[in-house]
């Protein structure tokens, strides 16, 4: 069943368009991938699917219902945003006290874990806080409310690499016993490929990429080797990008040739050279 469900969605600001008739789907219990680069629209559709955007125009359902000021459905939902507001006089329990009562699903044993886990200062007043530990309360936040529907923007800002990778390994556990959806929001791909299950990519306020991420990490190849060799391989099949050097070239493609790779090496393309190289296709020249 679908946690989300957009159709034809579109945003306008004051001479602006964040959004051009973007359609997705967001299935239940799946950890999905929202990528994009800065700008592309990202945090608009969030906003939105959270009800603190009123859409312009199209469809926009959250559990078969329009989150604009809807309590059941926004009580589903907790959504984790970049450099998240907290009142100033806050310190790390009164902020969980607080998740805990918005949050119908909290698990205070698990919140008091991740505590841990970061490092966190109970008694410190998170204005007081660096922005990786802001960020650790954020995670700390969206993991234990374990909301149906879990949105995480940019969640990793200000955190090491060691926090990054703690957070990852308390999302896959809890979601193992937990499922829910979640939407992951990031620019560090390569670190969340194994994570996401599906992939939406956000170009320009417009969905370009929408497609299950074991199919996505099997389709893309990257092929090289002598250029006569490598053009007669790749002959028909549609290419993301091509470099030349001396006689060689190497030609990224959509997908794998069905002919004999005679004289060429093949390579599966990672999901972040996919995602780049896709964005990349609107890109002038």
């Amino acid at each position: 069943m679908s946690a989300v469900l957009v159709k034809d969605l579109t945003m306008r600001y004051r001479g602006h368009t964040a959004l051009h008739g973007v359609g997705l789907e967001f299935q239940e219990n799946t950890i999905h991938g929202l990528l994009g680069r800065n700008g592309a629209g990202k945090t608009t559709l969030m906003r939105i699917l959270t009800g603190q955007e009123f859409e312009t125009s199209g469809r926009v359902e959250v559990f078969g219902q329009a989150p604009r000021e809807n309590e059941a459905v926004l009580r589903k939902v907790c959504f984790i945003r970049e450099s998240l507001k907290y009142p100033n006089y806050y310190k790390l329990r009164e902020a969980l006290a607080a998740a805990s009562i918005a949050c119908d699903g909290w698990d205070a044993a698990f919140a008091a874990r991740l505590v841990r886990d970061f490092q966190l200062p109970a008694n410190r007043q998170l204005k007081k806080l660096s922005r990786g530990q802001l960020s650790a309360v954020g995670i700390v936040i969206g993991l234990a409310s374990r909301a149906p529907l879990t949105l995480f923007d940019e969640p990793y800002l200000g955190l090491d690499a060691v926090a990054r990778q703690i957070f990852y390994d308390r999302l896959l556990e809890d979601f193992a016993e937990h499922p829910r959806t979640v939407v992951l929001s990031t620019h560090l791909i390569d670190e969340v490929a194994d994570l996401i299950e599906h992939v939406v990519l956000v170009d320009g306020g417009r969905v370009v990429l929408d497609a299950d991420a074991d199919e996505l990490r099997g389709r893309a190849v990257s092929v090289s080797g002598p250029a006569e060799a490598v053009a007669a391989y790749a002959d028909g099949v549609p290419s993301l990008h091509r470099s030349a050097l001396g006689g060689r070239l190497r030609v990224a493609l959509a997908h794998r040739p069905d002919g004999p790779a005679d004289g060429v090496s093949v390579e599966p393309l990672s999901l972040q050279e996919l995602i780049v190289l896709t964005t990349n296709q609107g890109d002038p020249k």
